[in-house]
């Protein structure tokens, strides 16, 4: 099988994320038209070549069962919705995820064009973001994002499915967060970096001795039973206005599991009392699980 490279792909530039949920009438035309999509993906990389285009469709949680009713994957699950006080990750479905990402925003935006006139007729277009590279590669709050990612060849082995009828597709959740920046700017630099774990300007984390039992370095890094580090990869990017700030993202896994652990991990208070302080500085308005197949699974899943 051949993963949708969007899954495992290096860094862009810009980025463009789009939410559908399809027509009721509409599921068995929509999965013929998400047949042609590796198609339209080789299309894309073909044409413009020096954009690094990828890209990336996802099924929804609640729609996978009347677009694809054959098979499921097994851990496909609603999001799991948290709750504490005014700190809230909501659940908010949507049938189809679409990430389109390249180092040219003309060749990001021709890829939302092919995908709107794809799909015309068949879904509503519910959400959209246009994503970018902030500075070297950080998030709004001024700290680089995604420094725990899996590199090389681990990227797969964390984020693809080994075995089964549902290999090299990926487990994905997606949120996206609006940042509270005037109560994040009160902050000094040391009590922004005790907050994440780790430096601000060089990027260095924390001793785990230094962390504070609420900072986001800790509440993440997560061990399984077998004492195995809990990873996901992330492929998430900024959004800004001239307003508002925040931002798109996306873990990808083999397992629903990790996420769920890690999104439980920062917003439930352990014993002590303790969670992720990161949470009181941002909020999460949107929150959806999907599933991304193979290449082949669109092909000769939309045959049908």
């Amino acid at each position: 099988m051949t993963a949708q490279a969007g899954i495992c792909a290096e860094p862009n530039l810009h980025a463009y994320y789009l939410m559908f949920d399809i027509k009721p009438d509409a599921f068995g035309a929509t999965r013929a038209a998400l047949a042609e999509v590796p198609t339209l993906w080789q299309a894309l990389q073909q044409e413009y070549p020096d954009a690094a285009f990828t890209g990336l469709v996802a099924v929804g949680n609640e729609a996978w069962d009347e677009l694809y009713p054959a098979a499921r994957p097994a851990e496909l699950a609603p999001f799991p919705a948290q709750q504490e006080g005014q700190r809230i990750a909501p659940e908010t479905p949507f049938d189809l995820f679409f990430q389109l990402r390249a180092d040219r925003l003309d060749v990001a935006y021709i890829a939302v064009q092919r995908v709107m006139a794809l799909l015309a007729g068949k879904v509503e277009l519910k959400d959209e973001r246009q994503g970018f590279r902030y500075l070297d590669g950080r998030d709004m709050t001024g700290f680089v994002d995604g420094t725990e990612n899996p590199e090389g060849e681990h990227k797969a082995e964390v984020a693809l499915v080994s075995e089964g009828r549902f290999v090299d597709g990926s487990y994905l959740h997606v949120q996206r967060y609006k940042h509270k920046m005037a109560r994040w700017q009160r902050l000094a630099v040391k009590a922004q970096e005790d907050v994440y774990g780790r430096t601000k300007v060089d990027n260095i984390e924390y001793e785990s001795a230094h962390k504070a039992p609420t900072a986001h370095t800790r509440r993440t890094s997560l061990k399984n039973a077998a004492g195995n580090s809990m990873e996901i990869l992330r492929q998430s990017m900024p959004w800004g206005t001239a307003s508002t700030q925040g931002l798109v993202f996306v873990a990808c896994c083999n397992t629903s599991l990790h996420f769920t652990r890690m999104l439980e991990n920062m917003f439930q208070p352990d014993d002590n009392g303790h969670f992720d302080h990161l949470t009181l500085f941002t909020q999460a308005e949107t929150g959806a699980a999907f599933f991304a197949p193979s290449q082949e699974w669109l092909v000769t899943q939309g045959d049908v």
